[in-house]
C-alpha cells in the first residue's frame, strides 16, 4: 500500500503548553485514517502542522517519501493537501462560487465568474452537495457553509485530504453521502485524514484509527479489530459511558407554552408556521429536524433574539412575547446558541469575563458601579474546576480555546445561573466522547432537579437518548410530538421530511390539545 504521508516525532509547544508531544504518524495510500481524541488532546495542533499553519519546533514530515516544509497553507496545497476546517473560513459577503474558487479564479486577471459558477455547479452535483453557486455564504444556513468549505477542498483537487469533524452540522442523508464520497476517494487511492469524535462514524469510514490524549498518540489499531467502548476507553483514559441511563421522569408543570407562533427570518420569509408546544419542569424536550427547517429560528424567537410576527410566548405563567433578552434571562431562562463563536461568545475576551457576561452588574461583581475583578476572577475558577475547562486558565482569551472547551464555558456560564428553563441548541457540536458525557449528565441532572429543558440537536441520537419527548419540525412546521421511549430512528426520520402517518398526526392533535388557545 506504501505510506503517501509520514509524520515522526514532531513536536510543537506553545506558551505553557506542550500540544505534540513527539507524534508519530503515517497514512497509506488509499485509507481512511482517523485521528481521535478528547478536546485539547492535540489533534488540531498536528493537522495544522501537516498543513502548514503551524511550524513544527522539531520532528519531520515526510509526504510521498520525500521531507517537506511548509511555511503556509498555500504551500501545503502546492503539495497536494486539501483541508476541510471545523470552523469555517469564508467570507460572508461573497458568494458560494467566489469563496469556492478564491485564490485560483478562472479568468485571473479577468474574473470569469460565470465560469467559476459552472464549475461549482459541475462540483455540487458530482459530489452530491447542492448548494447555490450565486448566494451569499451570509445569507447560507450553517450546514449549507460547511457544504461550501468541503467543496473548496474539492475544487482544489487535493490528493490528500483532511476533514476535520465534517459532519458536525451534516443530516444522516448528508453524511450517508459524504461517506460515499470518502469511500470512493479511498477506492481511487487517495489518503484521507478523518478526525471526528463520533466513534460510529470512525467505525463506518476509517480503515485504521490513531487515538491521541495530551498531545501523545497512545495507540494506532485496525478499526475492524475494536469496538467503540475500547476507542472511547483509550480517548479518555477511563472508562466512558457512552449512553447516561435516565432516571424515571417527575414531570411538573407547565413552564414553556409557545402558543401558534409563527416567526420570519430578516427577508420576511416564514421560517416558523403556526408551531405550538408546551415544555413542563423536570422535562427534556428534544426538537428534532433537518438544518434549516425553522429550529435554530424558533429557539432564537424563544430567546428574544428574533421577534414574534404572530403567536405569543408564555412562560411559568406570563407573557413574554414583547420582552427584551435581558428581560428573559431575569425571569429565568437560560440559552446556549448554536454557534459558539459568533453568539455565545466575545473571543477576545478572557474567560473571567465571558462567565461573567450574563451578571456584571449583580453582586458580587459588581458595587456602586465597580466591577470585583477579584470576585469574578474566584468565580471563573470556580466554574472552569466544575466544568473541566481546560486549560484552566482563566486569563486566557475564550479564543484561544478549543471548540468543545469554548462549549463548556457557555455551558457553564449559563447552567450556573440556575435557570428555570435552559435552552441548548447543538450543546455537543464538535465535542469529544468525554465532554460529551459531562454535558450530557448535566443536562440531565438538571432535568431530574425539576429543570426544563428545550433541546435542539442535529445528532438524532443525542435527541433520543436525552427527551422525554421529541417535536419533529419541517419547512417551519411541527410535524409531531412523540413518546422519546417508544418511537423509532425511522419514524422521526420520516416525520424529518415532511412524511407524517394518521397515526403520528392524532398523537400530535392530541398532544396540541393541552396547549391553551391565545
Amino acid at each position: 500500500m506504501g505510506d503517501f504521508l509520514s509524520v515522526t516525532e514532531l513536536t510543537k509547544a506553545f506558551p505553557g503548553v506542550l500540544a505534540n508531544d513527539h507524534i508519530n504518524l503515517t497514512l497509506h495510500r488509499g485509507e481512511v485514517h482517523a485521528i481521535l481524541g478528547e478536546n485539547g488532546a492535540g489533534k488540531s495542533t498536528l493537522m495544522k502542522l501537516i498543513y502548514g499553519l503551524y511550524e513544527p519546533d522539531s520532528g519531520e514530515i515526510l509526504l510521498e517519501g520525500n521531507p517537506v516544509h511548509f511555511h503556509s497553507p498555500r504551500d501545503a496545497i502546492h503539495a497536494g493537501i486539501g483541508m476541510v476546517h471545523q470552523h469555517f473560513m469564508l467570507i460572508p459577503a461573497l458568494t458560494v462560487a467566489d469563496n469556492v474558487v478564491l485564490g485560483d479564479e478562472p479568468g485571473h486577471i479577468r474574473y470569469d465568474r460565470k465560469q467559476a459558477e459552472e464549475k461549482v455547479r459541475s462540483l455540487s452535483n458530482q459530489y452530491k452537495l447542492t448548494v447555490d453557486a450565486t448566494a451569499k455564504v451570509g445569507d447560507l444556513s450553517v450546514g449549507l457553509q460547511q457544504r461550501v468549505e468541503i467543496l473548496k477542498a474539492f475544487y482544489r483537487k487535493a490528493k490528500l485530504l483532511i476533514l476535520d469533524e465534517p459532519t458536525a452540522l451534516l443530516t444522516p442523508q448528508e453524511t450517508e453521502e459524504l461517506f460515499s464520497i470518502i469511500r470512493h476517494l479511498r477506492d481511487e487511492g487517495i489518503p484521507i485524514l478523518f478526525i471526528s469524535h463520533k466513534l460510529d462514524e470512525v467505525r463506518a469510514v476509517a480503515n485504521r484509527v490513531t487515538v491521541m490524549r495530551a498531545g501523545k498518540t497512545v495507540a494506532t489499531l485496525s478499526v475492524a479489530g475494536t469496538t467503540s467502548q475500547q476507542l472511547a476507553n483509550l480517548m479518555v483514559g477511563r472508562d466512558v459511558v457512552l449512553r447516561i441511563e435516565k432516571q424515571p421522569q417527575q414531570r411538573g408543570s407547565v413552564l414553556l407554552d409557545i402558543r401558534n407562533l409563527e416567526v420570519q427570518d430578516k427577508d420576511k420569509h416564514p421560517r416558523v408556521r403556526g408551531v405550538s408546544f408546551q415544555v413542563h419542569a423536570g422535562e427534556v424536550f428534544g426538537l428534532a429536524g433537518i438544518d434549516g427547517n425553522g429550529q435554530f429560528e424558533l429557539v432564537d424567537a424563544i430567546a428574544g433574539l428574533l421577534n414574534v410576527f404572530r403567536g405569543s410566548v408564555w412562560f411559568d405563567g406570563q407573557n413574554i412575547t414583547r420582552l427584551s433578552p435581558g428581560a428573559r434571562t431575569a425571569t429565568g431562562i437560560a440559552y446556549v446558541p448554536q454557534d459558539r463563536q459568533v453568539e455565545g461568545l466575545v473571543l477576545n475576551f478572557d474567560l473571567v469575563e465571558n462567565l461573567m457576561l450574563r451578571d456584571f452588574r449583580r453582586r458580587p461583581f459588581s458595587r456602586n458601579g465597580w466591577l470585583s475583578r477579584q470576585a469574578a476572577v474566584k468565580y471563573a475558577n470556580d466554574l472552569i474546576q466544575r466544568f473541566d475547562i481546560r486549560p484552566p486558565d482563566a486569563l486566557r482569551k475564550a479564543a484561544d480555546l478549543s471548540g468543545g472547551n469554548q462549549q463548556k464555558v457557555i455551558l457553564a456560564r449559563e447552567v450556573a445561573r440556575d435557570p428555570k428553563l435552559l435552552i441548548v441548541a447543538q450543546p455537543t457540536r464538535g465535542l469529544d466522547v468525554g465532554a460529551i458525557e459531562g454535558i450530557h449528565r448535566q443536562l440531565l441532572h438538571l432535568r431530574d432537579l425539576g429543570k426544563a429543558i428545550l433541546l435542539v440537536s442535529l445528532e438524532l441520537d443525542e435527541i433520543m437518548s436525552l427527551s422525554d419527548r421529541i417535536g419533529v419540525i419541517h419547512s417551519g412546521v411541527l410535524q409531531d410530538i412523540v413518546d422519546a421511549k417508544t418511537v423509532t430512528r425511522e419514524k422521526i426520520g420520516l416525520l424529518m421530511t415532511g412524511s407524517r402517518s394518521d397515526e403520528g398526526a392524532r398523537i400530535l392533535s392530541s398532544d396540541i390539545q393541552e396547549v391553551r388557545k391565545p
